[in-house]
């Protein structure tokens, strides 16, 4: 198949996500200067991945048959890699910066930079897999990715907002780790009969709680009218 359609395979997910990401912001929407700049940090991370990842590997071998020995896999040598690689940029470039000033920008900016990882990270399994492939991961893995991106963002937003508490970034990295852990352990897994539909269901609950988060944050805004409202009848 054309090489400009896998592409646009494996980038229209990540796109469609973004923008949807991008809309949600009703009240003070991003720069989209810094928006690219942090899809590209997103992409520098999945090398930061494979740089973490290939030695590590090395070192620990992996029974694929083994069930205890795939769940180090999954949530250790997969996940929590992957996640600290996108938090690295979220944290320690993307918080600090003064565009960061709601608490609905934590899941702009992760989301924005998981949708990066995600799109190399397309792009590497559509070269192998073909249409298949990009069909199969359009539904799933990106998703995936833009899911656990909303969760860590949540809780950034908390750390950044709620009286700065700073275990609120820890619980941002965990939490991401451990839903993309679960996710990819169910396929890891998937030799046993039936397993494969607890990743679908990990996702949905994903899914599920990205809503509410995205809608707690959007009400928490301080740009938002009605919060005004509220704490202008407070104050009098």
């Amino acid at each position: 198949m054309d090489i400009v359609v896998l592409l646009a395979l494996a980038l229209a997910p990540g796109a469609a996500i973004g923008l949807y990401i991008y809309w949600k912001d009703e009240h003070e929407r991003e720069p989209i200067g810094l928006l690219i700049k942090s899809f590209f940090m997103g992409v520098i991370s999945t090398l930061i991945t494979l740089l973490i990842s290939w030695p590590i590997n090395q070192l620990i071998p992996i029974d694929p048959s083994s069930i205890s020995q795939q769940a180090v896999h999954a949530f250790l040598l997969v996940a929590l890699i992957e996640e600290f690689s996108k938090f690295i940029f979220v944290y320690w470039v993307l918080y600090p910066n003064e565009n960061f000033n709601e608490p609905y920008d934590g899941i702009v900016y992760s989301v924005v930079v998981s949708l990066g990882f995600a799109g190399l990270e397309n792009i590497l399994y559509i070269s192998n897999g073909g249409v298949e492939t990009a069909i199969l991961r359009m539904f799933t893995a990106v998703p995936a990715h833009a899911t656990f991106g909303v969760l860590m963002g949540y809780f950034l937003g908390k750390a950044k907002f709620e009286h700065r508490k700073g275990h609120y970034a820890i619980y941002a990295l965990l939490v991401a780790t451990l839903f993309h852990g679960a996710y990819d352990y169910f396929w890891f897994i998937s030799y046993v009969p039936g397993i494969w539909m607890s990743a679908i269901i990990s996702l949905f609950i994903g899914i599920f709680l990205s809503r509410r988060a995205i809608h707690i944050h959007q009400e928490a805004s301080p740009f938002n009218p009605l919060t005004r409202v509220d704490k202008d009848e407070i104050k009098s």
